[in-house]
């Protein structure tokens, strides 16, 4: 039996898992080192309270005969889809079979491309989330980067394609950059969408943590983009559900493939491979949206930016330029004396005992840069930039 060729594509290790291994290693010969993780973007706050109770309340539900649930709707509950709907795309347009909930933001940006054919062209920025890349790799289809510059801002000009793609991905706010795109470049790539029968896969993970007025929240604040556009948010690091899963996609009606209704293809391919999230989640999830649950995010999210702040003011004292830490977790940094990122991180691993994640690890267009994230113990934080000080 032969096997999908496409894998040998990849490299031997998916980015993170070598940045464990490498750390690992390290521990190996130096089991007293105290390690600051500011590498994985992984959340560290407590989960809401309120939140909490919810998922204990439906924990109970499931050990009484009449409130017990097995199976249920592969699209999400329609309290989930219904709160969404009235909370996150309030006066956008978007109606409840629109909206499929998941397990998560990285399966569904890379398992929506199994609707199409493959072979087809897509457009991948460089440097981006290493999940696009990886399952487009594995699927076979014709990789178009767009590179991110950093005179350009990191941000994908639409003007600068060579051949037109058939699926464009964007990251706003980008990870690893920190990046949001303006709301008048988002409606270039709108248009340009509509003009090439091209199709949008906005990842927008980390919109809750857009400042800036300009940046828009969501791709269908653009007009036009519910005909062009898919996108994909996650409970990950706004609720802090990285250990619980739960993330949703919308698909608009709207969009039309050579005469296919994209909403009815994923919903087959959803209802056929996927079986639903958790009923006990998505009543966690629900309790995000109340009153207290909304509170809780957002000091939640206070914290974190607090904490990129603290990362920016140190680099700014040491004269290391950086993006990111406004509208995003991610601070990415200018590598000083041109070192390479492999360098960097095991310079920064073996002599101060700090862990971040490489630039090229994002793509070849992130060499000579560096992530650091947020997602950190105050404590940690400021340890982390005494060090580094």
């Amino acid at each position: 039996m032969n096997i999908n060729n496409n894998f040998l594509k990849l490299q031997d290790n998916y980015l993170f898992s070598k940045i464990n291994m490498k750390v690992n290693d390290y521990l190996k010969e130096n089991p007293k080192a105290h390690i600051i993780r500011l590498g994985i973007g992984d959340v560290t706050r407590p989960i809401s309270k309120v939140v909490i109770e919810a998922i204990k309340k439906a924990a109970d539900e499931m050990g009484r005969e009449e409130s017990f649930r097995g199976y249920g709707p592969e699209q999400g509950y329609e309290f989930l889809r219904n709160i969404i709907v009235e909370n996150d795309y309030k006066n956008l347009g978007i109606e409840k079979d629109e909206v499929f909930i998941s397990d998560g933001s990285k399966c569904d940006t890379g398992n929506f491309i199994e609707v199409f054919e493959k072979g087809i062209n897509v457009a991948i920025p460089n440097p981006v989330y290493p999940v696009y890349l990886d399952t487009n790799i594995m699927y076979g289809n014709n990789i178009i980067y767009m590179n991110l510059c950093e005179e350009k801002n990191f941000e994908p000009i639409p003007e600068e394609l060579l051949e037109v793609p058939d699926l464009i991905y964007i990251c706003s706010p980008n990870n690893p950059t920190g990046v949001g795109m303006r709301k008048d470049l988002l409606k270039k790539w709108v248009d340009y969408a509509s003009k090439n029968n091209s199709i949008i896969l906005f990842d927008a993970a980390y919109e809750a943590y857009i400042s800036q007025n300009d940046i828009p929240h969501s791709i269908y604040e653009i007009e036009g983009a519910k005909k062009v556009a898919v996108e994909f948010r996650s409970f990950s690091k706004t609720a802090g559900f990285t250990g619980l899963r739960c993330a949703y996609t919308i698909v608009p009606k709207e969009i039309n493939c050579k005469g296919n209704c994209l909403n009815k293809l994923w919903n087959r391919r959803h209802s056929t491979k996927f079986n639903g999230v958790s009923y006990i989640i998505q009543r966690g999830a629900e309790a995000v949206y109340s009153e207290e649950g909304k509170k809780e995010v957002n000091k939640n999210i206070k914290y974190y930016m607090e904490n990129a702040e603290i990362i920016k003011d140190r680099l700014d004292n040491l004269d290391i330029k950086s993006y990111g830490g406004i509208n995003s977790p991610y601070i990415w940094l200018k590598i000083p004396k041109k070192m390479k990122s492999w360098d960097f991180f095991d310079l920064l691993l073996e002599k101060y005992n700090i862990v971040g994640t490489p630039g090229v690890g994002f793509g070849t267009k992130g060499e000579g840069f560096f992530r650091l994230t947020s997602f950190g113990k105050r404590e940690d934080i400021i340890e982390a930039m005494e060090r580094l000080k």
